[in-house]
């Protein structure tokens, strides 16, 4: 494809160049994302990019606001896939933070994190749309119809689990995993 072609204004530009920014803030943090080496990565021209994003923090900022959306629909579409009923959300929490199935954590949500933790360090306020997603989630499980601090105990578990993950402090086998699971489960059950 000629770079002529590959500048063209569309999606697969904007969205290949949204994914160089979030792989260079990954692997160099923000210092490392410039304008250049994003548009080298992504495969365009600077003016190519240029179209898409004025500056360093306009592309920054729709990698972040792509990632938070991603994560949005990522927890609306584990809450779809579990029953019905009080602790859906909670329910849907623990499959993400501790399954094994197409509805867990993966790579992708990985990657989010390291580009977060790097955009923190950066700017506190560019984690703004990420926060948003977080007291949606955070009041559609207290509003679970589970007994007090039961859901905010599934999420609390599940948010350490993840960063246990990208931290890299601990890897838990998936004996491991299960038993949280069940043992988190137990909290969803109704009180005698």
């Amino acid at each position: 494809m000629s770079s002529a072609l590959s500048d063209r204004p569309g999606p697969d530009v904007h969205n290949r160049i949204l994914d160089a920014a979030e792989t260079l803030v990954q692997t160099r943090g923000v210092a490392g994302l410039t304008l250049e080496a994003a548009a080298r990565l992504a495969g365009v021209s600077k003016g190519g990019l240029l179209y898409h994003f004025a500056s360093k923090e306009a592309l920054l900022d729709a990698a972040l606001k792509r990632l938070s959306e991603y994560f949005r629909t990522e927890f609306e579409t584990c809450v779809a896939a579990q029953p019905e009923g009080p602790g859906r959300v909670a329910r849907s929490m623990i499959a993400w933070a501790f399954g094994e199935d197409e509805m867990a954590c993966d790579e992708r949500d990985e990657r989010a994190a390291a580009v977060y933790l790097a955009a923190f360090h950066h700017d506190p306020a560019l984690l703004d749309p990420i926060r948003a997603v977080y007291v949606t989630l955070r009041q559609a499980v207290l509003a679970d119809g589970l007994p007090p601090g039961a859901g905010a105990a599934i999420m609390a578990a599940g948010d350490g689990a993840f960063m246990s993950r990208i931290f890299q402090l601990y890897a838990m086998s998936p004996e491991e995993r299960r038993a949280i699971a069940a043992a988190l489960s137990r909290l969803l059950e109704p009180l005698p």
